[in-house]
């Protein structure tokens, strides 16, 4: 009853607001210049494939979302983009980071922020984003190691040279979560500006005990320090913190519905919080119209702490209870350099047009993590079987015995790492004639490791060398169509994402390896709507976490092949919309099917604007049954559909409101699990209002 009645009340306030504007007028202003965005990944800004390449000359599969775009699908993070992308699914991240499954490969360290590695394990706000890339398929010569599925980049907003503007945005939903996003920039002089975003969340959501508060702000200068040097400055602190809930048990190979409701974790247990602090520096300079070079500097400092209860076992009656308590330190210092020059040369009796991209890159990572498991007083062990209770009661365990937990008691590991890479890559983009371009490219990295184990007093090394070759064919029968074929590869260290552990045994290993053909079209269809197609087949070997209890490693062999189709645009001068399919079939290395690949994907937001005020939108994502574990087809998850739907109304070009809701049909749904008994419950029916003012 209290959640229909703040539903009721946000969809009374939304419709009150809009209608009352009928009193609202005001005088005609003069039509502002349309600028269209995610056509060209703003890659010559630093980010992404850092050189000024348009999307349909680029022989891999991208997606982009705007900033408007976020806002008009009431996107809030990470994991509601993947949502609306071919390709690539959500994986639950054990409920305290953002995890990807690009095309079959799980990430936490595949993200990037202006096209520097961001591998902490934490929830990205969007509040200082410009534009999301999603870009499918290794990705090691542009990234260095991993990018072994694809990788994500956000683009952070710049300050705006000659403008003065600001504007604020808050919103509520039916949870009673609330938000506050402020974007300022100011115009300091002739040359100068400065940008100031800064969010603040309170988080809510349908389960118990879950809350949770995070704040960030991230002012930014710009200089223009002549005609052709530009210089960003950029500091971000970020405070987070929330509760960690891992999901329900799976019985008779699906998740218990019966348990939708009951949280196996306590609110003082279950928590992560995280406190960064990153400088990042940018200079970019125009050597001539042919020539730009770009230097970047990032330093950071994370401190990340999680501690969890989760359900480890189940068998309709008694479930397992493990966890453990894991803090984590880590610096990176980064500095990456890149030069981008064109020029022509001659080619069968015509000239060859070349853009050249030579790059290199430095990093330093200092990293410190404990790991503590739980320790029940009655087990003298991990794990204690319990009854299930809504809220779990976990003083007596499941025989009626008193029992406590400490996590101090079971040290499993404490490790120092420290991580030096040095990197070189080489790619040229050939227009050999106006319909046939060609794509090479190499990467060299040195990557070299030490872990020491405190509790062992033991250290242990590793130095990769490795190679990762790119190449790309294009032809374009014309100018709006191309069709390519592109080769990549890319590798991951056996001390695998986090740098948390090094054996003898691994340290000996060849590094993962990662290989990806791909066919593809790529169709603007108009100045604002483009369609791309694609197959893939992607081969893999891999260290991964064992999908039964999620604690041990296992070596597998993986082979996904794939079909991709995104259509995205204006459709009309009323309708747009993004649409997407995905057709995946896996096989690892036993022959079995591999986890977290759902057989399809299928997704569609369409926004029609009703008249120049007004407009709403519908939305609906389908996921395709997906197995939870490898080689296991007797425990999955089930197939679901969740249909999303909004609506705006504009006041003026400075005022409008929207209202958007997620799992219109209150569908109950497993989207992710990270391994056999932690099924993550999809949030039920929610409303959200937002509001943004511009000064």
């Amino acid at each position: 009853m209290c959640k229909l009645l703040k539903l009721k009340n946000l969809i009374v306030l939304f419709f009150l607001i809009v209608l009352s504007a009928n009193l609202y007028t005001q005088e005609d202003e003069d039509v502002e210049e349309l600028v269209i965005k995610g056509n060209v990944l703003q890659s010559d800004q630093v980010t992404a494939l850092k050189t000024p390449v348009a999307v349909i000359d680029v022989p891999q599969t991208v997606s982009i979302f705007t900033d408007e775009d976020i806002k008009k699908q009431g996107f809030r993070q990470i994991g509601d983009i993947v949502r609306y992308t071919p390709g690539v699914n959500t994986s639950q991240g054990e409920g305290h980071r953002d995890a990807v499954v690009f095309r079959g490969v799980r990430s936490t360290a595949d993200f990037f922020l202006d096209g520097l590695r961001d591998d902490v394990q934490y929830y990205r706000s969007l509040y200082n984003v410009e534009q999301v890339e999603v870009l499918k398929g290794p990705n090691a010569l542009l990234f260095g190691r991993g990018g072994t599925g694809g990788i994500i980049n956000r683009v952070t907003k710049k300050p705006e040279i000659g403008n003065d503007f600001r504007s604020v945005d808050l919103g509520t939903d039916t949870f009673g979560a609330f938000d506050l996003t402020a974007d300022l920039n100011i115009q300091t002089s002739d040359n100068s500006a400065i940008r100031i975003n800064l969010h603040s969340d309170s988080l809510a959501n349908h389960r118990d005990f879950y809350d949770g508060e995070r704040f960030g702000i991230n002012p930014t200068l710009r200089v223009k320090l002549d005609d052709v040097t530009t210089l960003d400055l950029s500091y971000e602190y970020m405070d987070h913190e929330r509760f960690i809930d891992r999901g329900i048990p799976t019985l008779n190979g699906v998740p218990d519905e019966s348990l939708v409701d009951v949280v196996f974790g306590t609110e003082d247990v279950n928590t992560t919080t995280l406190e960064a602090s990153v400088i990042r520096g940018n200079l970019e300079r125009v050597f001539s119209e042919n020539s730009k070079g770009i230097l970047s500097v990032q330093s950071s400092s994370f401190e990340k702490f999680y501690q969890n209860y989760y359900a480890a076992g189940y068998d309709g009656t008694v479930v397992t209870i493990d966890g453990y308590s894991d803090p984590t330190e880590r610096e990176n210092f980064m500095v990456s350099g890149t030069l981008v020059n064109e020029f022509e040369t001659d080619f069968l009796g015509g000239m060859a047009k070349h853009t050249l991209l030579l790059g290199a890159e430095f990093i330093e990572t200092d990293n410190e993590n404990f790991r503590y498991n739980t320790f029940w007083s009655s087990s003298a062990d991990d794990q204690e079987g319990f009854l299930v209770s809504r809220p779990m009661d976990f003083s007596v365990n499941a025989d009626g015995v008193a029992t406590s937990n400490d996590f101090t008691a079971d040290l499993s590991n404490m490790t120092e790492s420290a991580i030096t890479v040095s990197s070189f890559f080489i790619q040229d983009q050939i227009s050999l004639t106006d319909n046939l371009k060609l794509m090479l490219g190499v990467r060299a990295d040195s990557f070299d490791i030490t872990v020491y184990d405190i509790d062992d007093d033991l250290s242990t090394s590793r130095l990769d060398d490795e190679l990762s070759p790119r190449a790309g064919l294009i032809l374009k029968p014309q100018e709006n169509i191309s069709l390519y074929y592109s080769y990549s590869e890319s590798f991951l260290p056996r001390s695998g994402e986090q740098f948390k552990k090094l054996s003898e045994s691994n340290s000996r290993l060849d590094p993962d390896v990662f290989e990806n053909n791909e066919f593809g079209l790529k169709w603007s269809l108009s100045p604002n709507l483009s369609l791309t197609a694609s197959m893939f087949s992607s081969e893999q070997v891999q260290a991964v976490r064992d999908s039964d209890t999620g604690e041990t490693s296992e070596i597998v062999g993986l082979q996904v092949d794939g079909t991709e189709i995104e259509l995205k645009g204006q459709v009309s001068d009323n309708l747009s919309l993004i649409a997407g399919f995905t057709s995946l079939d896996g096989e690892t290395s036993s022959g079995g099917e591999p986890r977290e690949v759902p057989d399809h994907m299928l997704s569609l937001f369409a926004l029609y604007e009703v008249n120049e005020k007004f407009g709403v939108g519908f939305g609906f994502t389908q996921q395709g049954e997906s197995n939870i574990g490898n080689n296991n087809p007797d425990r999955v998850l089930p197939e679901y559909t969740r249909i999303d739907a909004s609506a705006y109304y504009n006041f003026s070009d400075d005022l409008n409101i929207r209202l958007n809701i997620e799992n219109f049909g209150d569908e109950v749904y497993f989207p992710h699990s990270h391994s056999s008994h932690q099924a993550t419950v999809g949030e039920p029916f929610n409303a959200r209002v937002s509001i943004t003012r511009r000064f």
